[in-house]
């Protein structure tokens, strides 16, 4: 009997699923009006992925921010939430200034960038919390800027520059944009300026190989060269 049961035991272990890849791709955002979101989002340069009408009144419109792998749906008869409650929807960008005077540009409403005073104040309402512009050294995870849509769907940008360790895949260094790529270059080139300065000053020929070396270890959390 004994035999029996360990015998089915391992079975069943040896035929339970491997873990399946759980990939968060869209998050539905609670509007009144999907056509006024639509042209929103829209204005902000968002990819328009799908507007789909139904006969029974369900629509749904999904838009993703440029270099996102994630997106957004809203439309009608898609969830039950009352408009506007959304809130702490994270944009994560490079350059957090440069993010938020393109917004600003666009004629979006849009904070002044920000640090919080204490942990979690990027979440307060009370701007007292908040200290004016990026955090002391532009420490990564620490500079914000908010705005909404026209529902009140409270979107929250965020500077990260390096990743705390075991947030990306060690088998794989990727960058979703032309921008990201660029904004990793120019802090690889301030960082190997400093490198060059403690080597002598001396023009160092192998200079691509440290910026790829720097550009890879910043975005997976490691230590950085020097």
């Amino acid at each position: 009997m004994t035999t029996s049961r360990v015998s089915a035991e391992s079975a069943t272990r040896e035929t339970s699923p491997l873990q399946v890849d759980l990939k968060l791709e869209v998050v539905v955002i609670p509007v009144a009006d999907a056509d006024r979101s639509k042209e929103f989002y829209a204005s902000l340069g968002w990819r328009l992925d799908a507007d789909f009408a139904f006969d029974n009144g369900f629509r749904v419109v999904q838009f993703t921010p440029p270099g996102s792998p994630a997106s957004i749906q809203f439309g009608s008869k898609i969830t039950t939430a009352a408009p506007g409650l959304a809130r702490g929807l994270y944009l994560v960008v490079s350059d957090v200034r440069a993010a938020r005077d393109r917004l600003a540009g666009l004629g979006v409403g849009i904070s002044e960038v920000f640090h919080p005073r204490s942990p979690g104040a990027q979440f307060a309402q009370d701007a007292a919390e908040r200290d004016s512009g990026p955090a002391p050294d532009r420490a990564t995870y620490s500079s914000f800027a908010t705005f909404s849509d026209p529902d009140g769907n409270e979107w929250l940008l965020q500077e990260v520059t390096q990743r705390l360790p075991g947030r990306v895949d060690s088998a794989e260094t990727a960058f979703t944009s032309a921008t990201d790529l660029a904004n990793a270059m120019r802090r690889a080139s301030i960082a190997h300026g400093e490198h060059e300065k403690r080597q002598g000053g001396e023009f160092d020929v192998n200079w691509p190989d440290w910026y790829a070396s720097y550009m890879v270890a910043e975005q997976k959390g490691a230590e950085l060269p020097t």
